[in-house]
This record gives structure tokens, C-alpha cells and sequence, in this order.
């Protein structure tokens, strides 16, 4: 049996929800796609919303360290890191379940 998303440390029940709602079953499919395109698919499937301190943890977590270890020019670096995820996932995608409503009783333009 392959290891749940919360056996990698700093995610719980709550993360692996999430990532279960993007198709992300196991510890071992975020280990192979790395943090970073890991992030990406959780906030372009539209069901969370970027967190910085979401991302850092689950970077922290799959380098076997606490959350709250990243400091300094390391948490810099993520934190641009962080931004460059979030700009290549389009707001559209982030916000498409708002605009569906909108759009249904005719608030968007067409």
C-alpha cells in the first residue's frame, strides 16, 4: 500500500484532502513531481488558494524538516519560487468556480 500524503511531515488530513480533489493520492506521486509542480497542479485544480506558508511547508516536509526551519535567504528563495507557481497558474483557473456562478446569473461579461 503506497504512503498517504500526511506521511510526509508538516501535511495533514487537510493538505491531502486537497490534493485528493486534484487527482494526488500518495506521498510518492508529490516525491516524483517534486514540490513545485506538486503546488502548481493543488492550485490550478481550483480548490485551494495559494499560501506561501502552505507551500514552504510541504517544501520543508519533503526535505525531512520542520516547518518552521526555513529562515533567512532560503525562505527568500521560496518565496520567489512561490510567486513564479502561482503567476503561471492563470487567475481564471484559480477563480474559475466564482465565475461559473457569475457568469450563470449573467454578472460576466460574454
Amino acid at each position: 500500500m503506497a504512503d498517504p500524503i500526511s506521511s510526509i511531515r508538516n501535511l495533514g488530513p487537510a493538505v491531502e484532502a486537497a490534493f485528493a480533489k486534484v487527482g494526488i493520492t500518495t506521498a510518492q506521486e508529490i516525491r516524483d513531481m517534486g514540490a513545485d509542480e506538486a503546488y502548481r497542479r493543488l492550485i490550478a485544480g481550483g480548490k485551494t488558494r495559494p499560501h506561501f506558508i502552505g507551500y514552504y511547508c510541504m517544501v520543508m516536509g519533503l526535505q525531512g524538516r520542520p516547518w518552521n526551519d526555513c529562515q533567512g535567504q532560503e525562505k527568500i528563495d521560496l518565496r520567489k519560487r512561490f510567486d513564479a507557481i502561482k503567476a503561471s497558474v492563470t487567475p481564471a483557473s484559480i477563480d474559475s468556480e466564482l465565475e461559473r456562478i457569475l457568469d450563470r446569473i449573467g454578472v460576466c461579461a460574454k
